[in-house]
């Protein structure tokens, strides 16, 4: 992969339809096949199956303690699967590391910089690290600094950089060597909303460049934003993946009734005899009514909201990721 103006990534195909303009093919870059991690009797990943193809942002979620973090370990080939295995455009992880350590670019959760060197050496360091010399190194150092914005950082220390700064070094190490493969874990944790936004262009010109992304995150928007499909964990299980509209599809229930401050002897579902109400959510003093339409239980909302002479908050909303992950995991992604 060239990151550069024009970036592409060695062995992309081009394919133009009849009339239309150029569209990429999406072969499978990563695929996945019965991938299993145990610690002891513990299992932390119980044989996930799934694929990253090439130019595409896949969104692993899940909880806290869901076996993403130790699958991307053993995809990054820091750790040896139980049983199963992934190949990297055809590579086996178990069987040929040494060559899958080649094409992947790993972006830790924690930081992996050294603070008294300037940013120019970090990406240095780690260029001689995979092999890279003389002129090679020297424009892969200026190519990756320039593509994460940083250049005119480069004779700064790490240590002095902003949290954002640090986080898109990261980034840089990561891309030095021009991998086809980048794996992100919580890529902006503890970083401003500027920096943020700064790094979901950085990683959507890496999938435009022709990179296979798998992207781990806890954030919602995040998801929504970034991901062209998603796959979501749980208890070390894949229990879904797909497109998000691909996900939305599947439920019951299209759109999320939340009331906010009704007194806790209120039973909401009863009093609308279940009427259109797929699911109920309660914590506290809030209600999530998971329904098909929301239109036809407004009167009878209005009128129980009415009698509890409480001020109550409502929302509807259509069903989005938040739901759907609720729904799936029992646990609540963050915003």
């Amino acid at each position: 992969m060239r990151i550069n103006a024009n970036p592409r990534i060695e062995g992309a195909e081009l394919s133009t339809p009849q009339g239309g303009s150029a569209e990429v093919a999406k072969p499978a870059a990563l695929v996945v096949q019965g991938l299993r991690k145990l610690y002891g009797t513990t299992e932390a990943v119980a044989g996930v199956d799934f694929e990253v193809r090439e130019r595409e942002i896949f969104g692993l979620l899940g909880p806290n303690g869901a076996g993403k973090t130790t699958t991307l370990a053993m995809l990054a080939t820091e750790i040896r699967p139980t049983a199963g295995d992934a190949t990297l455009f055809g590579r086996s992880v178990c069987n040929e590391p040494q060559f899958v350590r080649r094409m992947i670019g790993v972006v830790p959760q924690g930081l992996a910089i050294y603070p008294m060197l300037t940013a120019d050496e970090n990406i240095r360091f780690f260029g001689r690290m995979y092999g890279l010399t003389g002129r090679t190194l020297e424009s892969r150092v200026d190519e990756s600094l320039k593509f994460v914005g940083l250049q005119h950082e480069r004779d700064k220390a790490a240590e002095i950089l902003s949290g954002g700064m640090k986080r898109r070094l990261n980034l840089a190490i990561a891309l030095v060597h021009q991998p086809r493969l980048i794996l992100l874990d919580e890529a902006t944790i503890g970083v401003d909303p500027n920096a943020r936004e700064h790094i979901f262009e950085i990683v959507r010109g890496l999938r435009d460049a022709g990179a296979a992304i798998l992207y781990t995150t806890h954030y919602m928007e995040e998801a929504e934003r970034l991901c062209d499909r998603i796959g979501i964990m749980n208890e070390g299980k894949l229990i879904a993946a797909g497109t998000l509209d691909e996900l939305l599809a599947n439920m019951e229930y299209a759109e999320v009734i939340e009331v906010r401050g009704l007194p806790p002897e209120i039973d909401l579902a009863a009093e609308l005899g279940f009427n259109g109400v797929r699911a109920v959510e309660k914590s506290d003093l809030v209600t999530r009514l998971l329904v098909r339409s929301a239109a036809g239980l407004l009167e009878p909302l209005e009128e129980i909201i009415a009698r509890s002479g409480q001020r109550v908050h409502l929302k509807i909303e259509p069903v989005g990721l938040d739901s759907l992950f609720r729904s799936l995991t029992g646990a609540e992604l963050n915003h």
